[in-house]
């Protein structure tokens, strides 16, 4: 009963302008997977390949070409899945530059094995009985806009709130912040901030300095990737808890990211299995991070609610009492409806509400 994967490209539409350090996004092109059994009719596993534009491996010119190849390899293998094969299969099938594809064939191979019902992990979140604890993101913007961004978060019952730092001007940057603090403590909202590699070797500690101040949970990549030493240093010694994302990427032998993290010892890792090529080396980062004593949370990369859902289901698998970075599947106009809901800064999955994936009926 050999499985067959096919893609389809979709076009996801942000409502407003997502604005990051690397400049602002309004689109945003995912290639959705659908895999089914000969022998299984009206049965199929979906997954969710969306490379980041300017952060992915994958976000290359050819991706779609090299998707492509990818699953006429997987249809010519004639292959079934089962847990025992599935890390075999993704070896074998997808390169190690393609982690986004990785990702989506995973997630895909994960549904279809439980019954092709969007149950990728069975636990108390996706049987809709427990929810999991989110930071509120604060995209960048003009200052009115930003704390007009904090105000509906808190007002959504978001107690963590993390906001993007490093294209306004920093002291409008800082200001937001210490309007925060002016009326929650750090015992009332939790305040994390994301450089996305803004800052400079010249001025991350002045910044660093500056945004201490505020009672700060932690700051995510302050300078750019591929800096070591720099950052080994900043870990060693800024008054905030350093957290590496984007120093991860690219990084999927074992013993690099061993390495890696032994070398720079963050306090806090961020894991995007979108961009670290799936659960399988999600898995072995979390194995490194709790052998060096490493905390770290799970975040969802733009994904729609196709890649969020396998992302939620995964997370709370791994019952991490920190909150997770994961997405609210709000931001975009066409996104699929799905069971994920937000209440009171958490994620559910509403057993009562369905998935309409009617926009992916044009697959071949």
């Amino acid at each position: 009963m050999p499985l067959n994967i096919v893609y389809q490209p979709h076009t996801l539409l942000f409502r407003k302008g997502a604005g990051t350090s690397r400049g602002v996004l309004t689109q945003k092109t995912s290639w959705i997977l659908r895999v089914t059994d000969s022998d299984k009719r009206g049965i199929a596993g979906y997954g969710e390949c969306g490379p980041l534009p300017g952060l992915s491996v994958d976000d290359i010119p050819d991706f779609e070409s090299q998707l492509s190849s990818v699953c006429d390899l997987f249809n010519g293998l004639d292959v079934d899945v089962f847990p025992f094969n599935l890390s075999i299969i993704l070896d074998q099938v997808v390169p190690h530059h393609l982690p986004s594809v990785r990702f989506g064939v995973e997630s895909a191979l994960l549904d279809i094995m439980n019954g092709g019902c969007r149950i990728l992990f069975k636990n108390a979140f996706s049987a809709g009985k427990q929810g999991i604890l989110m930071n509120g993101l604060i995209w960048m913007g003009s200052f009115d806009q930003m704390l007009e961004q904090v105000s509906d978060k808190l007002s959504q019952g978001f107690t963590t709130l993390k906001m993007k730092v490093g294209a306004i001007d920093f002291q409008q940057e800082c200001r937001i912040l210490e309007s925060v603090r002016g009326e929650f403590d750090k015992n009332d909202i939790i305040l994390r901030v994301d450089a996305n590699g803004a800052f400079r070797a010249e001025d991350v500690s002045y910044k660093l300095n500056e945004l201490a101040t505020f009672d700060l949970h932690s700051i995510e990549q302050p300078v750019k990737a591929g800096q070591e030493g720099l950052m080994a240093e900043l870990c060693a010694a800024s008054p905030i808890p350093i957290a590496l994302d984007e120093e991860l990427i690219g990084h999927f032998d074992y013993h690099a990211k061993f390495a890696l993290l032994k070398k720079l010892a963050p306090p806090f890792i961020i894991l995007k299995p979108t961009l670290l090529g799936g659960f399988q080396h999600t898995n072995e980062w979390i194995e490194i991070a709790n052998r060096l004593r490493i905390d770290w949370w799970i975040t969802s990369a733009l994904e729609s609610n196709i890649g969020l859902n396998a992302i939620a289901q995964y997370t709370a698998s791994k019952n991490n009492p920190l909150p997770q970075g994961l997405g609210t599947g709000q931001l975009f106009t066409n996104n699929f409806n799905s069971p994920l809901t937000v209440e009171r800064g958490k994620l559910f999955y509403d057993l009562d509400e369905d998935w309409d994936l009617t926009p992916l009926n044009a697959f071949p």
